[in-house]
């Protein structure tokens, strides 16, 4: 445990500010500058935002997990098809379908988001407070599970 604790922060925390990803190899990734192979990323949603986009993403993507609140690899490669597929989308993802949460996702994440969930800021695939409270209010917007 001391070894997941460095500078003050810890393991736990960063799992509740939604910053921390666990590769498969056991390998703790933070930040969301680059993309996060075989990893979890909420972009800042709680358990049950998480839980509603799986919801959505089942009947409509493919998604064929768990309706737990985990945002992990089948759960973004369904996220992806959405971004790439849906007729309205402002900016169609163009990227693997790989479940990797890249710069290619986040930008046709906002780009959806810009045009459906009050996204204010700059299409840049970051995954800055702007995009996170766009992705809420998406999540939000969907039946509770």
């Amino acid at each position: 445990m001391e070894q997941s604790r460095q500078n003050g922060v810890s393991r736990r925390g960063l799992i509740r500010g939604g910053l921390l990803a666990v590769a498969a190899s056991g390998v703790a990734v933070v930040g969301l500058a680059g993309p996060a192979s075989a990893a979890v990323v909420s972009l800042g949603l709680d358990k049950q935002g998480a839980q509603r986009i799986q919801r959505w993403i089942l009947t409509m993507y493919g998604y064929t997990g768990k309706i737990d609140g985990v945002l992990g690899t089948n759960s973004w490669k369904a996220m992806q098809r959405f971004l790439a597929t849906w007729p309205g989308q402002p900016s169609p993802y163009k990227g693997r379908v790989d479940g990797m949460v890249g710069p290619k996702t986040i930008v046709s994440l906002q780009a959806n988001l810009k045009k459906f969930n009050g996204y204010k800021g700059k299409i840049d695939g970051i995954a800055g407070p702007g995009t996170k409270a766009a992705f809420r209010r998406k999540a939000y917007s969907n039946p509770p599970v």
